[in-house]
């Protein structure tokens, strides 16, 4: 199992370029089951979650493959064999859950065990099925499997009971075909959500208002296969913003979507960090003196995104006085709050906030990553401590972030992805 060394003390200088929404592509990859033909998706992140996502489709007997150089993914749904997605692809990404939504729209029939991920909390699947029974599906849980089929539906309407990206995610597609007229409400308002309408739609999907409260989908008989590019992760963008600013860099980040990230971007102004526009999604990212401590809420788009959290803590524990993180999306996403505190960090966690002191320095450490979003934020601020931090179980970092020690090394940074065997101590950079 990999680990990743990083040399803290470097200022980050360079440019970088953001890679396809990790976030937007899974949905993308899944709603290509709604199609018969070779559907085409530009801009694929290689990230690990891409691949268990094609193994997932390739076990329900999709033709598959990867150009990684071109980042072209080519997806042949043709001649589908199973509508079953098991415990084994399941387990280690919450996002299978997406191929169950296709699957009933255009089979009729699914059959996909409950879905794994990162442990920050409970995302139960229940509003999804809440939806499909509402929808006309007959639904069974079986030895944790779901079990479902699809009549005939009826023009309804369904009220999420709170917002939910993957389910108001999969209801879009398990929408999309028939002579149905279906209206979500309460939905999701995510960037990727919006994007998937928006392909869905020029596959021949008639969606509107995705983006809204309100959604609804008329169902048509066919949809053409997708050929779609994935607009840039705005998470990969936050987290690159964070790692210039807590280096007190001077960094160039290409495909930077500010649209997506306007509240991000105010905060980051707020705390001191000189972010410029420089048009065509290009930004730069300058630190002018210290960075001030603020206080952070996280909420559903378009407010500040749960999953830059982690990142932003980091930076908080180097900026001066106090700063405080209230977290309202996720119960369970402080576990990466101990492991900062090896580092050196000052924080109290008190219910859903966590109050940090702003420190001189941190100082490397061993540390261990326990979800995604943690892992990244483990990573920044080794970027900035003193001496060698060690970031183990890095594979939740590959799940999200494409070869991210590759483009930290062109801006300056010292880390290097070693087997568990390597120490710290005895690597030389």
């Amino acid at each position: 199992m990999d680990k990743m060394l990083i040399q803290g003390g470097n200022e980050l200088q360079g440019e970088v370029t953001v890679g396809g929404s990790k976030n937007a592509t899974l949905p993308l990859m899944a709603a290509t089951l709604l199609t018969t033909g070779v559907n085409c998706i530009h801009n694929v992140p290689l990230l690990q979650d891409v691949r268990t996502m094609l193994r997932l489709l390739n076990s329900l007997g999709a033709k598959t493959s990867f150009d990684e150089e071109k980042k072209l993914c080519m997806i042949d749904t043709s001649n589908l064999t199973s509508f079953t997605a098991s415990y084994d692809l399941v387990k280690t990404m919450r996002s299978s859950i997406l191929v169950l939504g296709p699957l009933l729209a255009k089979y009729k029939q699914a059959k996909v065990s409950m879905p794994g991920g990162c442990a920050i909390g409970a995302r139960p699947v229940d509003f999804h099925l809440q939806g499909l029974e509402k929808f006309g599906c007959q639904i069974e849980i079986e030895r944790g499997d779901i079990v479902a089929s699809f009549k005939q539906s009826e023009n309804t309407t369904f009220t999420f009971p709170r917002r939910s990206v993957t389910g108001t995610e999969n209801l879009i597609m398990a929408a999309c075909l028939g002579n149905s007229a279906i209206t979500l409400d309460n939905c999701a308002k995510e960037p990727h959500v919006t994007e998937l309408a928006i392909a869905l739609n020029a596959m021949g999907a008639k969606i509107s208002g995705a983006g809204t409260d309100t959604i609804v989908i008329e169902g048509v008989d066919e949809l053409k296969p997708m050929d779609h590019t994935v607009h840039p992760d705005y998470i990969e963008a936050g987290t690159f913003l964070i790692a210039g600013a807590i280096t007190k860099g001077d960094m160039i980040i290409h495909q930077f979507p500010f649209d997506y990230l306007s509240r991000f971007v105010e905060m980051m102004h707020e705390m001191g960090v000189h972010v410029e526009n420089l048009g065509n999604q290009e930004c730069r990212v300058r630190v002018f003196g210290d960075l001030q401590g603020v206080d952070v809420v996280t909420a559903d788009y378009p407010g500040f995104p749960t999953d830059l959290q982690a990142q932003m803590l980091s930076l908080m524990c180097l900026s001066k006085g106090i700063s405080v993180i209230t977290e309202n999306i996720f119960e369970n996403r402080f576990m990466h709050v101990s492991e900062l505190q090896r580092l050196g960090a000052n924080i109290r966690k008190e219910g859903k906030s966590v109050i940090v002191r702003g420190v001189e320095k941190l100082c490397g450490a061993p540390v261990m990553a326990t979800d995604l979003r943690a892992s990244a934020s483990l990573v920044l601020a080794g970027l900035a401590a003193d001496g060698i931090t060690e970031v183990s179980r890095i594979y939740h970092l590959d799940r999200g972030y494409e070869v991210i020690e590759n483009k930290l090394e062109k801006l300056n940074a010292k880390v290097a992805r070693v087997d568990n065997e390597v120490k710290g101590m005895e690597y030389r950079f």
